[in-house]
């Protein structure tokens, strides 16, 4: 009985050694995809790099103690520390995260999550067992072996714990550009075929989404959630009185509202009725609007004085002026035209008008009167716009070079900056990017980034606008209206408002 007790150090080791060989050239040999999987993870993510390379060193230098006689024992504590570690990961990744990557590698990859705390669990098990007969042939009594077997399994325990702590700090706080994809965040549900690829979202009201088309600007067409038939209206304008440019349909608060900035020219119509009357004639000109309420619409319009981009509001109901001018809310960086430029959206569900600029890493949300609550971040880098302008005769203003773009399409709903961006985070692979379009999710109550996901690219197709309701996230990719079904990892964050009327943000 001694005799075989006396071999279970040596046939522990050379299980040991076997594991960790075999993960250890796994992750080798499968490096690039490794290195994303660790990026992606809500525990590692902002140290990706380091841990990357660390977890196969420190196996590789554990497999050749345990391969050496004298160093053996050493190599057993370090093993069971090592699956204690390995193990703690599993438990918080199950237990507290949203997000559940594996970065095992070869056929240990294939395991469940419960598959793969039964095997730690039995590897830690076995470990423990080997230490104690290597006891009967030392000078260390059973007391000194359990306390070094605790203060190691100890050591790594709380060092995973640490990392999960400080990385979700940096990550959510400091701003260090690595992105954490969402597990399963949406479903596809629904597909329906568009015959062109010139529309884009007007707005939701109840269960309905209201598309708008530039191809066919006095057009408005109608899907339900259930996706069945999309129905075509054509609003009715008087196309002689006035020299349209560029018309576009918003919807919302059971209205629609047709307008073209360049004209300028405001009008508005119950839905189902498609004769609009004239509520705003020649007050401001705009290059953007959205709707606050049936009677308040938000606008980016231009300074007549210095041509800079300055927010503003239109309020039909005013006894005095319509307009009023708000131009201290963008802040100029370089030339205040292009560095200003961005997207504007409403979260009707919180009252709050939203600001995304296209250069910068920053968005901002103001109360409906625009006082501004807060500026917020993206995750990425760029603080200060890269553009170079050029003031021409004529008051023409040019972009000298290619600027860096940062964020694209986005829209708002009951708290949450569903945000489109341009740029590549860290370890994200290369393939992947560019057969998708990212989509960054933020809280707008606070500096907090909740976790991204990729809409996918269809050939040469891109997504070119979404929306989101209660329950899904619409996206049109060329000629498709795609339905996307939201999960728990999204729902939870939504903020409870008034759920009706709202279009899109």
């Amino acid at each position: 009985m001694k005799k075989l007790i006396s071999h279970i150090p040596f046939s522990v080791s050379y299980f040991f050694v076997l594991l960790f060989c075999y993960a250890a050239i796994s992750k080798m040999l499968d490096f690039e995809n490794f290195q994303v999987q660790i990026g992606q993870s809500p525990m590692l993510s902002a140290y990706a790099g380091f841990v990357s390379y660390a977890v196969i060193v420190v196996e590789m230098i554990v497999v050749i103690l345990l391969i050496i006689k004298k160093t053996q024992r050493i190599a057993l504590y370090a093993s069971t520390a090592l699956m204690t570690a390995f193990t703690t990961y599993i438990i918080i990744i199950l237990t507290y995260s949203d997000f559940v990557p594996c970065s095992c590698g070869g056929i240990l990859e294939d395991l469940n999550w419960t598959e793969h705390l039964i095997f730690n669990i039995a590897c830690i098990v076995i470990g423990i067992f080997a230490i104690y007969p290597t006891n009967a042939y030392t000078n260390y009594s059973k007391k000194s072996v359990t306390v070094c077997l605790f203060i190691t399994n100890a050591i790594s325990c709380l060092t995973v714990i640490i990392l999960y702590i400080s990385s979700e700090n940096i990550i959510k706080e400091h701003n260090n550009f690595t992105r954490r994809f969402m597990m399963h965040p949406i479903i596809e549900h629904g597909k329906v075929k568009l015959d062109n690829k010139f529309y884009y979202f007007a707005g939701i009201d109840h269960d309905r989404v209201y598309l708008g088309n530039r191809k066919f600007p006095q057009q408005i067409s109608i899907i339900d959630s259930a996706m069945n038939r999309l129905e075509k209206n054509t609003v009715e304008l008087d196309v002689s009185k006035h020299l349209y440019r560029k018309i576009e349909i918003k919807v919302g608060n059971g209205y629609y509202y047709i307008y073209d900035g360049t004209v300028p020219i405001i009008k508005r119509g119950l839905l189902g009725k498609y004769l609009p009357s004239t509520i705003s004639d020649n007050d401001a000109y705009f290059s953007e609007l959205e709707i606050v309420n049936p009677d308040h619409l938000a606008i980016r319009t231009q300074s007549s004085t210095n041509k800079e981009l300055i927010m503003g509001s239109i309020r039909l109901n005013s006894h005095s002026d319509k307009v009023s001018l708000y131009p201290k809310f963008l802040e100029k960086q370089t030339d205040g035209i292009f560095d200003s430029d961005g997207t504007l959206a409403v979260d009707r569900a919180n009252s709050q008008i939203l600001y995304t600029y296209s250069y910068r890493n920053q968005f901002i949300v103001a109360d409906s009167g625009f006082q501004i609550q807060r500026r917020l971040r993206t995750i990425d880098t760029v603080a200060t716009a890269a553009i170079k302008s050029v003031s021409l005769p004529g008051g023409i203003y040019k972009m000298k070079n290619k600027p860096l773009r940062v964020n694209g399409i986005s829209t708002v709903y009951r708290g949450l900056l569903f945000n489109h961006s341009y740029l590549k985070g860290k370890y994200e692979s290369d393939k992947r990017w560019k057969k998708s379009k990212v989509i960054d999710v933020y809280k707008t109550n606070s500096n907090r980034y909740i976790g991204s996901l990729y809409l996918e690219n269809d050939g040469r197709d891109s997504v070119s606008d979404i929306i989101v309701t209660d329950h899904f996230l619409y996206a049109i990719r060329g000629k498709e209206l795609l339905q996307y079904q939201l999960t728990q990892p999204i729902l939870k964050y939504f903020e409870k408002g008034e759920a009706e009327n709202l279009n899109k943000e």
